[in-house]
This record gives structure tokens, sequence and C-alpha cells, in this order.
């Protein structure tokens, strides 16, 4: 089997978008540290009890180098009206993550401090349990220590096919 029949069988699983972020240790004379974001849809319910979820990093990402030493982070349901902020944090290298943030509304966290995206369908603070390599990633077990459901508008944003899609 190729990559690309292994990629290809996997883009037919429809699958929920969701921002992950995180803040970096802080590093100005602030006591801020960068926000990161990025869009992932390798994200799923582990366990109710305790309530666990899943995400799973590219090893070597900012992310997933930022979640080895940053326990706390933050997880961002989005919207299908949220689209652009899929897309942006998508984006390898094309702006500064210090500018990703400028004009998407959002709050900190109470826990993680991390950005929560308004709008979302829901977000979940969560604080790292366990780290398992797995192949060409590292799958983050995260404890959810606080979760919200804002009054969003509209249903869930979604993967197929190597495009974002709305449910009709």
């Amino acid at each position: 089997m190729s990559n690309e029949e292994f990629r290809g069988a996997l883009a037919r699983l429809a699958a929920g978008v969701v921002l992950i972020t995180a803040q970096e240790p802080p590093l100005d004379e602030n006591g801020r540290g960068e926000d990161v974001g990025m869009t992932a849809t390798a994200f799923m319910s582990v366990s109710l009890d305790p309530p666990l979820v899943l995400v799973s990093l590219r090893n070597g990402s900012r992310m997933d180098d930022l979640l080895d030493e940053q326990p706390l982070w933050a997880v961002s349901v989005l919207a299908e009206s949220q689209r652009h902020i899929a897309g942006r944090f998508s984006m390898k290298g094309r702006i500064s993550d210090r500018l990703l943030f400028d004009d998407i509304p959002y709050v900190r966290g109470e826990v993680s401090g991390a950005p929560l995206v308004g709008g979302a369908l829901a977000t979940l603070e969560c604080r790292t349990e366990q780290r398992v390599l797995a192949g060409d990633h590292t799958l983050v077990i995260g404890r959810v220590v606080s979760a919200a459901l804002p009054s969003a508008d509209g249903g869930p944003l979604t993967y197929f096919r190597g495009r974002y899609r709305q449910l009709s």
C-alpha cells in the first residue's frame, strides 16, 4: 500500500474540525508567552470518567514541541462559519503566530490561559495526562478540566476529501 492510497482511504472519513491552542511559557517582559494555534481533525473523546480527549500531533511540529513542555492547552470546536479560522491555523509559515489571533474574537481560558475562540460550538481546557508516540505522530491525551457550551449558531465545520465542508 502506498502513502497516497492510505491517505486517500482516510480522506473519506469525515471529521470535525477543532482549533488547539496553548500559550508558550512567558518569554517577554510582560510575563506573557506567545499564543500558538493549530487546526486539527484528528481529535476525539477518549473517556467520560475521567473526562479525557486525544489529539494527534505531527512529531516535531511547533504544537507537539510546545505541549511537550506546556501541560495546559485548549480546544475550540469550530462552527461551519469559522472555515477562515481553520484555514488560517493550518497554514505553514505564512505569517507570524502573533498576527494569527489579531482579528479573531477570543477569551483567555481561566485554567490554561490559552485562547478560546468566540463563536465556537464548544470549548475545552485540558491538562496533558499522557503522551504516546505513534509512528510519525504523538497522541496527546488530556484531562478536560473545564468545558463550555457558548450559544453559537449553526452546525459544525467538517473536513472530508481534503476540503472543509458543512453538514446539509
